[in-house]
């Protein structure tokens, strides 16, 4: 039987955690889980589906909605396999190497998600303060560059986290907190001074969170400004409603983050249940409630899977 609590060197594995305390109320997880990341892949997939084939959709915010759909599936899939590992299989340990990949692909689809909602405020932007000229600023060829862009920023500020954490000692425990590596969760076990993984930490956090966030702001300080600026009170409202979606995808993504970051750096008197259920919420939530959002707000998408449910009730 493996000592979950064992404090000899291990230097080749890390043991991850289910449920903190409560190990065997894991399977309770499976199912719930399990329904959870089906939920991501079929409401993301279904965005992505009605987009192709709709050609009314084929417009540059639609296509930044794909973006954001694939970096939402592509985060589930980073965390599935570790999950599936405990609360299905009940087998937590993962391998030095393959943590430290999970950990890498983890963080920089995290951060691509980041960049691309930036650049969805920019296109409502663009389409708020320019609407004459929006198709031919935001063509096919920029579209694919910002997203290019958001993803190459996502993986050169991630490029030097696996060698920060491959140059530390594991010498203690080899418990991770979470069903998932992350880096601050492996660079807490090692027995050196963790000052540099720290302080890029720090920065990493400051340009996810700061730097996009006050970009996003402006964005939208402008985009008020140029609505404030529009006569008819109708079209005032129009406007604001198409920025809506984005608004709520923001918060999804935002506040979670915010209050994960909080509670691992303030909350050391809190319950260990309550920094793995912000960290849940935070990796699987916006990946779930996105497409039902956008769905719900966007007519095209709504009357697709309307359609849908309608022909298999005929069969």
């Amino acid at each position: 039987m493996m000592n979950l609590n064992s404090s000899h060197a291990n230097h080749h594995s890390f043991i991850l955690t289910g449920i903190p305390e409560m190990p065997d109320k894991n399977p309770w997880m499976a199912f719930p889980l399990g329904f959870l990341y089906a939920l991501t892949v079929l409401g993301n997939g279904t965005i992505l589906a009605v987009i192709k084939v709709d050609q009314s959709l084929h417009e540059p915010m639609y296509y930044f909605l794909s973006i954001l759909a694939i970096t939402d599936v592509s985060l589930s899939m980073s965390t599935l396999p570790s999950m599936l590992s405990i609360f299905w299989f009940n087998a937590p340990e993962i391998t030095f190497d393959t943590c430290i990949t999970q950990m890498f692909f983890i963080h920089v689809f995290g951060i691509a998600e980041s960049g691309v909602l930036v650049s969805m405020a920019f296109d409502r932007f663009v389409a708020i303060r320019d609407p004459l000229h929006y198709a031919s600023i935001l063509t096919h060829g920029v579209i694919g560059k910002i997203g290019i862009a958001a993803f190459t920023r996502a993986i050169c500020v991630v490029f030097p986290v696996p060698f920060l954490i491959k140059r530390l000692p594991f010498c203690c425990s080899n418990v991770l907190s979470h069903s998932y590596c992350l880096h601050q969760d492996i660079m807490r076990l090692a027995c050196a001074s963790t000052r540099v993984n720290s302080l890029y930490g720090l920065i990493v956090v400051i340009l996810r969170l700061g730097l996009d966030a006050l970009i996003i702001l402006l964005s939208y300080l402008l985009i008020l400004k140029t609505v404030l600026g529009i006569a008819s009170n109708a079209e005032k409202l129009k406007a604001l409603n198409t920025c809506l979606s984005h608004v709520c995808a923001i918060l999804l993504f935002y506040v979670p983050f915010i209050g994960a970051s909080m509670i691992h750096r303030f909350g050391k008197h809190l319950s260990p249940v309550v920094y793995t259920l912000m960290a849940n919420i935070y990796l699987l939530l916006p990946p779930v409630l996105n497409p039902i959002v956008y769905s719900m707000k966007t007519k095209q998408i709504r009357r697709w899977i309307i359609h849908i449910f309608q022909r298999k009730n005929r069969a």
